[in-house]
Order: C-alpha cells, then sequence, then structure tokens
C-alpha cells in the first residue's frame, strides 16, 4: 500500500511538472489558442524585402501587433502583408503603415501612423498607404555606378 501512494505521489509530480513547461512554452513562445484578442489587417507594398513572419508592429514606439503573413498577390505584383492587430488598438482608414529598421541594420518591422480620419478600419480591412522598405543596397548602387550609366 504505501509503494503504491509514492509512486503516485511522483505520478502527479511529474505530471504538474509536464503542464508548468507546456504552459510556459506557450507563453514564451507567444502563442494565442483561445481568444488571442487580435484582429488582422491588410496593406499592400511595393517592396517588404527584410520583413520576416513575427516582427513587430509598432505605433509611437510601442507594440500593438505583429506581422501574420506575407505573401504576393500575383495580379498586382506586389506583397500583401497580413498584420496581427490588438483589439484594444482601434487603426483609421488613412493611416500609414511603412516598413523601417531598428537600428542601423537592425531587424524589419512595421511602423504605423495614424491618420486624422473619424472611420474606423474593419477587421479584415486593407491599409491603402504604406511606405516600402528603403532598399540601402540599391541607393549605394544608384550612387556608385550613377555616373556610368549616363
Amino acid at each position: 500500500m504505501k509503494k503504491t501512494s509514492v509512486e503516485t505521489a511522483v505520478g502527479v509530480f511529474v505530471m504538474i511538472g509536464l503542464m508548468s513547461v507546456a504552459y510556459m512554452t506557450i507563453k514564451l513562445g507567444k502563442m494565442e489558442w483561445f481568444g488571442d484578442g487580435y484582429y488582422l489587417l491588410d496593406a499592400r507594398f511595393d517592396s517588404v524585402s527584410g520583413l520576416k513572419t513575427g516582427a513587430q508592429v509598432d505605433m509611437a514606439g510601442v507594440e500593438i501587433g505583429q506581422v501574420a503573413d506575407i505573401r504576393l498577390d500575383n495580379e498586382r505584383k506586389v506583397a500583401v502583408v497580413q498584420l496581427k492587430i490588438r483589439e484594444d488598438v482601434m487603426l483609421t482608414d488613412d493611416v500609414i503603415a511603412s516598413v523601417k529598421t531598428s537600428g542601423l541594420i537592425g531587424d524589419k518591422y512595421i511602423k504605423l501612423t495614424p491618420g486624422g480620419s473619424d472611420r474606423i478600419l474593419n477587421p479584415g480591412g486593407m491599409i491603402i498607404d504604406t511606405e516600402s522598405a528603403l532598399d540601402i543596397e540599391e541607393l549605394v548602387s544608384k550612387y556608385v555606378f550613377g555616373d556610368a550609366e549616363k
């Protein structure tokens, strides 16, 4: 009888440990399962070079979401970025989305600049005003080889 109670206690302890590890994995991995509190918006860019899925979305220096998906619109030949925005943040239809770099050679992220409109973007809506990523290599090549192309 004593041996089974020790085995039961060890089993309960192991189960609690496994559940704790699973919980921490989900929380630290920023995974959301139930009612994650976000809505989705799309934005079209001419270029999103260097931007990755999971990159943060900022407004006024505060993280308000992340990049959920990046895909190519085959009709228009532009990149469509799907943004996952917190539900408590309401964006207007004239918000400007820009691809920015944190630091000189840092990671790319999306910066949202608010507009002055009163109309709120609905979930699944499209951000019309966008600014593509600045391509440093292209700028350097234009500067270096600018005289050669004339």
